[in-house]
């Protein structure tokens, strides 16, 4: 890439990353710093940290229960936050979005919930070889207290989801699929247009998790027409602590509270308590307002990029990244299937990833090692542990060359 700002190509995705990466406080702060672990946690802009500072400072009260005008003000700027990821996920109504604490407590919720409430002994929940813990332990757990059975769709030999391995898992037993969007681990875009109107076919429920797919692609749940969809915000350039589920409003109708307390009651007695409406009937106590009102703040910041554009951008690095990876003898990329988007996980000959991870991060190149939440798909692999290189907005070649250079600096140490 060129380095002398006078002379850099116009940007290449409409939009410019090493512009953007000053927009970042954390790497002025940490001059020279690579971060390459975004998958695991998104860096945060200054719209996002100067927009919780600036309700904190001028809006701030409890929300839902005051009728004075700080209250109010603050309430309104809550629910502005669920219309904003209303219309992140072209949800029809903001009643089907539901504020939790991120992706975890969102699949936790519609297994305790939905899943208790609608599955019974000897119903099926398919989840496939690529997931996140966080969508393999709920269900397990609602296996143990219900009785449902698992089945699991394998990767094929190029590291995507077998879908007629996955087909061959579906039957008249199937009541819901829960599968990833894009797999944390190796960034595979999971066909999930096909996932769905397979698992519909056989009247089966599905739900996605979004994670690593919504900072990084356009999501339309109604396209899709998916009936449960989770993502957190903090992977998404917003705060910690604040996430969402999106849920078809009949089935939020359907699904009865999970936790009880404030904000989701309508009348509390000795003898008997009525609920709110979706969604407030699944945020008892008071709520996260101020991350509500942060994811706000990020989608509004990435929807002024362009998420079209910042897809190109993601898919275009990673393939940089993959192709310089791959280069290196003694590396193996692991593989993605057809597409993948965010992430290239790795290893390297001789060298275990969290020995590698450590001199990188000596030549201030920021990378994730271990098992990424997913030990069943690192026993499928044979691996242990991989590196885990993945990409945000603030990334460019520059970035991926500093990567290869400090691989092959740890290359050359441990082969002294």
């Amino acid at each position: 890439m060129a380095s002398n700002p006078k002379h850099r190509p116009a940007p290449k995705f409409g939009f410019d990353p090493r512009a953007l990466k000053r927009e970042f406080p954390i790497f002025e702060r940490n001059p020279g710093l690579v971060f390459l672990d975004t998958a695991a946690s998104a860096q945060k802009p200054n719209a996002v940290i100067d927009g919780i500072a600036e309700f904190y400072r001028n809006d701030y009260a409890n929300v839902h229960r005051g009728v004075y005008y700080l209250s109010q003000r603050s309430t309104d700027r809550y629910e502005e936050g669920r219309e904003a990821v209303r219309r992140f996920l072209n949800a029809r109504d903001a009643s089907e979005i539901v504020f939790v604490r991120g992706a975890t407590e969102a699949i936790n919720l519609v297994a305790y919930s939905w899943g208790t409430s609608q599955l019974k002994a000897g119903d099926e929940v398919v989840l496939s070889e690529l997931e996140h813990h966080s969508n393999i332990v709920p269900w397990q757990l609602l296996r143990d207290r219900v009785g449902i059975k698992i089945a699991v769709a394998p990767i094929d030999a190029t590291g995507g989801l077998d879908l007629a391995a996955f087909e061959q898992r579906l039957s008249e037993r199937t009541k819901l699929v829960a599968i990833t969007h894009v797999a944390n681990v190796t960034g595979h875009i999971v066909p999930v247009e096909t996932v769905i109107r397979l698992a519909h076919a056989k009247g089966a429920k599905v739900l996605l998790d979004g994670c690593q797919a919504v900072p990084r692609m356009p999501v339309d749940v109604r396209a899709l027409d998916v009936d449960f969809y989770v993502f957190s915000g903090h992977k998404a350039y917003g705060p910690t602590g604040i996430g969402a589920l999106y849920a078809k409003r009949a089935i939020l109708d359907a699904m009865p509270p999970w936790q009880g307390g404030g904000d989701m009651i309508l009348s509390v007695t000795f003898e008997k308590t009525t609920y709110q409406e979706p969604p407030h009937r699944f945020e008892a106590g008071t709520p996260d307002i101020s991350g509500a009102v942060g994811l706000g703040q990020a989608i509004a910041y990435l929807e002024g990029i362009g998420r079209d554009a910042i897809r190109e951008h993601e898919e275009v690095l990673t393939g940089y990244a993959v192709d310089g990876l791959s280069s290196l003898p003694g590396v193996t990329v692991i593989g993605a299937g057809q597409r993948r988007i965010g992430v290239a996980s790795f290893t390297v000959e001789g060298i275990h990833p969290h020995d590698l991870a450590t001199v990188l991060d000596s030549h201030k190149v920021a990378i994730r090692a271990g098992h990424h939440c997913a030990q069943p798909l690192m026993d499928r692999l044979g691996v242990p542990a991989t590196a885990r290189a993945s990409f945000g907005i603030y990334n460019d070649e520059a970035d991926v060359d500093a990567l290869v250079k400090a691989v092959k600096a740890a290359q050359a140490m441990f082969a002294r």
